[in-house]
Order: structure tokens, then sequence, then C-alpha cells
């Protein structure tokens, strides 16, 4: 399971609202915050791209989906034409669900027919996606 951004940011609320009992101060402490500051550092980067990512994304599958509805069948183009009926992360994120599976199963019928032109359009779009997708760490601090 992939937790969505709001998941994230109750957990962070949640465990700096709840004090910890004692034996769970100094280092222990210290190493949890450092936990909650990392995960909402990379919540603000998901904020800041992830809309613009899952749009883009969404896209190209649909357009790689529509593009082999002739050779592999209509229900490729069916499912391309699937969209959110707003930009919230959740419709967008439940849209690029369906045509992820599309995807992986257009995937697994171009590896069957030998289909190597499109299988590399294929990897190529899932290294594409991966790059849209990208969180960041920080540097880690100097000892």
């Amino acid at each position: 399971m992939t937790p969505a951004l709001p998941d994230i940011l109750r957990g962070n609320f949640m465990c700096l609202a709840i004090p910890g009992p004692p034996e769970q101060q100094g280092e222990f402490m210290t190493g949890r915050v450092g936990v909650i500051a990392l995960l909402s550092l990379l919540a603000a980067q998901e904020v800041e791209r992830g809309t613009t990512a899952r749009v883009w994304e969404n896209a190209a599958i649909a357009t790689v989906l529509a593009d082999a509805a002739d050779a592999y069948g209509v229900q490729y183009a069916e499912l391309a034409s699937i969209g959110p009926t707003d930009l919230s992360l959740e419709a967008l994120d439940r849209a690029n669900a369906a045509l992820r599976r599309g995807l992986i199963a257009l995937h697994e019928a171009v590896e069957t027919a030998g289909d190597l032109a499109r299988h590399r359009a294929i990897v190529g779009l899932y290294g594409e996606m991966a790059e849209k997708r990208r969180l960041d760490l920080p540097p880690l601090p100097a000892r």
C-alpha cells in the first residue's frame, strides 16, 4: 500500500500531538522528529509536483493505450478515455490506477506478441513516470 498524502500528514500530526512516555525521550524522540521532518519534506514535494505529474502520467498512458487499440483491441481505447472528474489527487489517483492496470495488461500482450518497438516505448514510459514522481531526499548532515 502506498499511503496517500493526507494519511502521511495525519500520521505526522498524531506523532507530534500525542506525547510519548518518558522512556521515549532523548535520542528516540530526536529520531522520531527527524522522521517526521523527512516525511513532511517529501509531502511538500508531493504537493508541489504531484498534480502535474499525475495529469501528465494519465495523459501519457492514455496515449499509449489509444495507439495500441487498433493492434491489440478496442478495450485499450476504452481505457484511454478514463479521466478524473476533478483534479484532486484522489480522483487523479483513481484514474491513474485504472490506466496503469490497462498499461500492464497491454505490456503483457505486447511481450506475448513480441512487439519489440511497443515494448521499448512502454519501458521508456515507465522510466519517464518514475522521473516525474521522483522525490528528493535532503543531503545528510555533516558530522
